[in-house]
């Protein structure tokens, strides 16, 4: 219930506004015996956090919809700490969906062939060619936003706080394995809207966590995508199937 959530996150020393991003020193207060209020925003007059009584289902849905009060919620008032364990999940969809097209590609019928493939080296490949990859793309936002807002990063804690932002909001690689289940026609055009809405998740966490416009979160993630681009076409030209 309410109480029990918002017990376990009275431990959190610094809030967040969801409405306004303003700083707030509670989410509730307790006025003993089970009742509890919704602190308001001193700059927006406004709930501080109504999701904290939500079920985590409309939260769930709220964040799937983008909506910068979910994700300051997810980010800033909650103690989810599953960015590594879901950055991880994600790789391996990813993974799994680059080694079932490399098995796909091949037109050899020989039985040592598809033993070949059968063997876990091909997917750890994938999966270290996913992982790079990703690293190279965030590593290209890091670059482009402490260039254009170097007064925005200056603390190990920012850097570190955008890193759990673009983890959290990758959750959408997981619609991949759906994707395949259901195999039929449109895969490559259901993959594509999959990556479209990663890239929104990711413009949207950068926006929140940073407080930025709606421009520079998109600047940041492009040069982003040229950096990771440029690895696959390294990987290429090594002649490497990715």
């Amino acid at each position: 219930g309410l109480g029990v959530l918002c017990r376990a996150m009275a431990a959190l020393g610094a809030y967040r506004c969801i409405e306004c991003n303003g700083e707030a020193t509670e989410l509730y207060r307790d006025y003993q015996r089970g009742v509890l209020r919704i602190s308001i925003c001193k700059s927006c007059q406004k709930p501080v956090d109504k999701y904290i009584e939500y079920d985590p289902v409309i939260i769930l849905i709220n964040a799937v919809l983008c909506k910068a009060q979910a994700y300051r919620h997810i980010l800033f008032n909650t103690k989810i700490n599953i960015h590594g364990k879901l950055c991880v999940f994600c790789l391996l969809c990813e993974a799994y969906i680059r080694w079932l097209q490399l098995q796909d590609s091949s037109q050899n019928t020989d039985p040592d062939d598809l033993i070949r493939y059968a063997k876990e080296w091909d997917f750890y490949r994938m999966f270290g060619i996913a992982s790079l990859e990703q690293t190279s793309f965030f590593i290209g936002i890091f670059i482009t936003l402490w260039w254009m807002t170097p007064e925005m990063l200056k603390r190990k804690s920012d850097f570190i706080l955008l890193l759990k932002a673009l983890l959290l909001s990758t959750y959408g690689k997981l619609l991949l394995i759906p994707a395949v289940i259901w195999e039929h026609d449109y895969t490559p055009l259901c993959l594509a809207f999959i990556k479209v809405f990663v890239l929104i998740s990711n413009s949207q966490a950068i926006r929140v966590t940073l407080n930025l416009n709606r421009i520079l979160p998109w600047f940041a993630i492009f040069f982003g995508l040229i950096l990771e681009n440029g690895v696959v076409c390294l990987f290429q030209k090594m002649g490497w199937d990715v």
